[in-house]
């Protein structure tokens, strides 16, 4: 099923956003949704990048797209591909994972977060579909 003009700025305005998230930083699905101008879509930031199209992943996985650098709000790393493969990437860029009991992985945003007012390719507006 096509996806509405709405869904696809919605999609393409998350991939393009976390794309901006430094290297060695990691930020929130609800920090992303913020950004957007929608802070109640944190859900909707997941959907976006679980859906991924599956032969792009392994290119956001490694390369700087910033996919690997948004954990959910518990500072949990759940990733596509697992989370054991997104705190491997996060390591690669010099971020501190800390592994739990339960098999669970954990970043200090107080170290490494990424919080911006808005983001670094952004005027003082965004525009959207209305």
């Amino acid at each position: 099923m096509p996806r509405s003009d709405e869904a696809e700025w919605w999609f393409n305005a998350v991939y393009e956003a976390v794309q901006e998230i430094p290297f060695g930083k990691v930020t929130s699905y609800g920090h992303i949704a913020r950004l957007l101008g929608k802070p109640e879509r944190s859900r909707q930031v997941g959907i976006c990048l679980k859906h991924l199209p599956s032969s792009n992943q392994d290119q956001y996985l490694n390369d700087a797209t910033g996919l690997v650098r948004v954990v959910n709000a518990n500072v949990v790393c759940r990733g596509p591909g697992g989370a054991a493969r997104q705190a491997a990437a996060l390591r690669q860029e010099g971020v501190t994972v800390a592994a739990g009991a339960m098999g669970d992985y954990s970043v200090d945003f107080g170290l490494y977060g990424w919080f911006p007012i808005q983001l670094p390719s952004e005027g003082s507006e965004r525009s959207g579909p209305e």
